[in-house]
């Protein structure tokens, strides 16, 4: 499935580095897509949402609705 979140705090290569890594901790075949412009992370993953999400905010990116 893909999931679209958008990340307010993502605002450098270096977030996005760290937001794919706790993503693929939870699915190692995750594809990742992080743009700091638009804030916004595309995730083609098996994993679910809540599993993705909660991945993400561990590592201090919680996404906003």
């Amino acid at each position: 499935m893909t999931l679209q979140l958008k990340v307010p705090k993502l605002v450098c290569s270096a977030c996005a580095k760290t937001i794919t890594e706790a993503i693929k901790k939870v699915d190692a075949n995750a594809i990742v897509q992080a743009d700091p412009k638009t804030k916004l992370i595309n995730v083609e993953t098996q994993a679910s949402r809540t599993a993705i999400e909660t991945a993400i905010a561990s590592v201090g990116y919680p996404s906003a609705a």
